[in-house]
């Protein structure tokens, strides 16, 4: 289960309107459309509409995962965003950017870039150090490994078919977590004063709750805590950071357009 954006903001000025979070057109039309009815509406994800910023995060863009559109093609449906629009960072070029050496994307994916955040205000010290990444997705672990690297961190990545991942973990002084499997990660994964960053969001049933559930991380919170030197809690960790760095995203949309510097 993954967090949507609750807060709907409204900023009228003449002409312009934004709005930050989902509407429910916008939720109605995602879950009633197909892929060929918006491959044929190229200008809703264009920059012909400078009054939409950001529009692509919250209509088609939207990773499947993280919104009610799983029946759509994906992949053609990135390759139709303008780059100037595409605020979540996954457009092929952005991702590229990010990948090589001497290049920029134009938006870095929000939770990475909330990852990293976090790891560069806390004043944690990346240079020389050695990160493992749990998961490879295309939305947290394949990007914040690249920002790592960049960071010039020494980056190892585990994933699902990786042989021994708790011995390749407890040598790491970073870990980011995106299994999405909950309580995966024990004290016996961690080296003492690691830095944990858990990205996983997983419901869990739970009675006593209000809605019959919680939510709970990839990691077994209260374990690590004696051992660890800083462990982010789910909820209430990186989701915030995501949702600050799509509006930073969209903010600079925004400027890009509007010829701000």
């Amino acid at each position: 289960m993954y967090r949507k954006i609750l807060m709907r903001m409204r900023m009228m000025n003449a002409t312009r309107k934004v709005v930050v979070g989902w509407a429910k057109e916008y939720k109605r039309y995602l879950s009633t459309t197909t892929t060929n009815q918006i491959l044929l509406s190229p200008p809703l994800v264009s920059v012909d509409l400078p009054e939409i910023w950001g529009s692509t995060s919250t209509l088609y863009h939207h990773h499947p995962s993280q919104s009610p559109v799983s029946h759509l093609d994906e992949e053609k449906i990135l390759n139709l965003v303008s780059l100037e629009k595409d605020v979540d960072g996954f457009h092929p070029i952005n991702m590229g950017n990010l990948s090589m050496r001497g290049r920029e994307p134009l938006f870095v994916p929000c939770t990475p870039k909330g990852c990293l955040e976090l790891l560069l205000r806390s004043g944690v010290e990346i240079v020389g150090k050695k990160a493992v990444v749990i998961g490879r997705s295309n939305i947290v672990g394949l990007p914040i490994a690249l920002l790592l690297q960049r960071h010039h961190a020494t980056v190892t990545i585990v994933h699902a078919c990786t042989k021994n991942p708790e011995r390749i973990t407890c040598e790491a002084d970073i870990v980011v977590t995106a299994a999405g499997v909950p309580s995966l990660i024990r004290s016996s994964w961690l080296k003492p004063g690691a830095v944990v960053i858990d990205v996983g969001t997983c419901p869990v049933e739970d009675p006593s709750a209000e809605y019959g559930y919680r939510l709970v991380g990839d990691v077994c919170y209260e374990e690590p805590l004696s051992i660890a030197s800083a462990v982010t809690p789910v909820p209430g960790g990186v989701g915030p950071m995501t949702i600050a760095m799509l509006l930073c995203n969209t903010l600079d949309s925004a400027k890009r357009l509007y010829g701000f510097t």
